[in-house]
């Protein structure tokens, strides 16, 4: 059947608004320029100005790229031996091969102008490859939807998708049911303050419980709230209305998207470092912030400790009673866990040592990576596997009903003092654990206001990536990066043997396959340990590609994290801002509270520049100029 425009503006209801019509469909929407520079000020410092970076990954990567550019001497701390944060890579051994492992694929979609702006800027734009389309695909009921670049925004962006999309007579939209008004209304009428105040004490399974139109939830709502890293039933409405309104109603760029054709380490992460490092800035990975001085409303000092030393600092870790046992007692999550011994007296890291997986205690006593298969004993001492430390050991110097504090033990601990650093301008630009962490290391006078809307932050439910390599490859006829709906675990499928060089290389020589499925916001009661989430992935594989059934896996690799920004009902307007109430404190990172829409990576680099802004700012100095899509839906609210 055959769908005209006109029957497409019926269905989705905007055929009184032919004016606007008119002008979006024959002239396609720039960019919105935020905060518009309208006095011509000096671009560099005149005089000696630091500041410290806290966080390495792409918000504060952004941040002190931009910095350095405007001549302020640049110090970036990074706990981990590589940077990037949820971008960063690292190298594994498969048989004889050497790859760059990743923590997920990631798209660039058009419209992220300020993370493409830096890339334009570093010259690495030859660093991605378009993937032409991008699919989502259903278990059951529906047909594959496809979505490519346009060159319309709304309403004529909705007509097209309805007249390509092979599921447009089951939308179930009803515009003479007030529910279905009242939908329409929200997702075409964002406006950033007014939607937030009306949305923001929903989740989008509360929305939609009531008269929802079921095949628009299906086909959109339930995948692309999932791709927000936030499950339905703990995602604020107002904060998926503002993903939305960026990726699609005030989007006029559509959904086809880059990939990089090497690893993100390889063809982001190091181009920037390369920058900032190059042009007299200093990187320094490895460290462990242990101290952050604070007098008189300002941040004065930090101190960190590098490499594997740990500092004297107690830290408070909550019980997992979803791992926890009559025998076994675990005490946090993800990626992040401690086993206390029978006496609670002691506990043990599970953090692997190797990459960062979560180690299993095995019925022996011994501690078993299932990513890599390093192997423990019941002490924690390397037995074998890649592993070259030991698992952290800590004294439990406190305990309550749901926490334990814990001391890294004498032998873990720097026998000299930490590195101190003072300097104009402090950027925390960590993830949410992260800033949550830094926290706690501040002495003296800390803002209770502030210090309340740090503690309120929160985390959204796990995030893994399953990697397989198979010795066969296979037929697939949608996107090389495709969302999957429907499944108990996995949210999408990436062919990495069709994306990236090091492994197109290696399908080459080999004939073989890799295959990567993510799960963006699972339930951990549902996949409480890493062997279920390994399991359940290649069993749902060989539903999703059953020729694959014939072929053997040579190698896998498991990703589990639970550091993802949560956006729960009622969190917006605690949400704290660039400009923190510290006067030299700028804050960075997905979780900040950012005046225009922009969602995931394009997120953190907008943060980023923001907080560089805010020190431009206080400096006299002219700001960088930030994009975004259309501030507002065209049927506003």
């Amino acid at each position: 059947m055959m769908l005209s425009r006109r029957d497409a503006l019926k269905l989705i209801g905007v055929a009184g608004v032919s004016g606007v019509i008119g002008y979006s469909r024959f002239s396609k929407p720039q960019p919105t320029v935020y905060e518009k520079n309208t006095l011509d000020l000096p671009r560099f410092v005149d005089s000696p100005k630091s500041v410290v970076v806290i966080g390495g990954g792409l918000a504060g990567l952004a941040s002190a790229y931009e910095l350095q550019k405007r001549g302020f001497q640049v110090t970036l701390l990074e706990k981990s031996p590589q940077l990037g944060g949820k971008i960063a890579s690292w190298e594994i051994q498969v048989g004889e091969d050497t790859f760059k492992m990743e923590h997920g694929f990631h798209g660039f979609f058009p419209q992220y102008y300020n993370l493409k702006s830096i890339v334009s800027e570093l010259n690495i734009t030859n660093n991605f490859k378009s993937l032409e389309f991008y699919s989502v695909v259903f278990r059951d009921n529906y047909q594959p939807e496809v979505f490519k670049p346009s060159n319309t925004a709304f309403p004529w962006n909705i007509v097209d998708l309805a007249i390509a999309s092979p599921n447009r007579l089951r939308w179930g939209i009803n515009l003479t049911k007030f529910k279905h008004l009242e939908v329409f209304h929200a997702i075409t009428g964002f406006k950033m303050e007014k939607t937030y105040q009306q949305y923001d004490h929903l989740s989008l399974t509360e929305w939609v419980k009531d008269q929802f139109p079921q095949g628009l939830y299906d086909l959109y709502f339930l995948p692309f709230a999932k791709s927000s890293l936030n499950a339905p039933d703990v995602l604020s409405l107002g904060e998926l209305l503002q993903f939305f309104h960026f990726y699609f109603f005030g989007n006029p760029e559509g959904l086809a998207f880059n990939g990089t054709v090497d690893d993100m380490g390889t063809s982001l992460v190091n181009p920037i470092a390369e920058y900032i490092t190059n042009n007299g800035g200093t990187i320094i990975t490895e460290a462990n912030v242990s101290e952050i001085n604070c007098t008189n409303n300002k941040i004065n000092s930090v101190s960190y400790f590098t490499g594997n030393n740990q500092a004297n600092v107690p830290f408070w870790v909550d019980k997992n009673a979803l791992l926890s046992t009559e025998t076994d007692h675990f005490y946090g999550a993800g990626d992040r866990v401690f086993l206390t011994d029978n006496q609670g007296e002691n506990a043990v890291s599970l953090t692997c040592t190797h990459q960062g997986c979560t180690v299993a205690k095995q019925a022996d006593g011994k501690f078993l990576c299932p990513c890599h298969g390093a192997i423990y004993d019941s002490n924690g001492k390397v037995i074998s596997g890649p592993a070259k430390r030991d698992l952290p050991q800590y004294k439990v110097t406190q305990t309550n009903s749901n926490q334990v504090q814990l001391l890294a033990k004498s032998d873990h601990l720097k026998a000299n003092s930490p590195e101190t650093i003072k300097a104009d301008y402090y950027v925390m630009a960590t993830d949410v654990p992260g800033v949550k962490h830094l926290f706690s290391l501040m002495t003296g006078e800390i803002n209770p206001d502030l210090n309340d809307k740090i503690t309120q932050l929160a985390l959204s439910d796990p995030f893994a990536v399953g990697r397989f390599w198979f010795d066969q490859d296979f037929e697939w006829e949608q996107s090389w990066f495709t969302s999957l709906s429907g499944y108990a675990l996995t949210d999408s499928i990436t062919l990495y043997h069709r994306i990236q060089n090091q492994f197109i290389e290696w399908n080459k020589k080999t004939g073989g396959s890799v295959v990567e499925l993510h799960a963006y916001c699972y339930k951990e009661k549902e996949f409480p340990t890493q062997e279920s989430l390994l399991t359940t992935f290649e069993n749902e594989l060989y539903e999703i590609v059953p020729s694959l059934k014939k072929a053997n896996i040579l190698h896998k690799e498991l990703v589990n994290q639970k550091n993802f920004s949560g956006f729960p009902p009622n969190s917006y307007n605690s949400r704290p801002e660039s400009q923190s109430e510290i006067s030299n404190l700028i804050f960075a990172g997905d979780w900040v509270k950012m005046p225009f829409p922009c969602g995931l990576m394009e997120r953190a680099v907008s943060s980023g520049l923001l907080a560089t802004n805010q020190i431009l700012r206080q400096e006299g100095l002219q700001k960088r100029e930030l994009l975004s899509v259309n501030p507002e839906g065209l049927l506003k609210i």
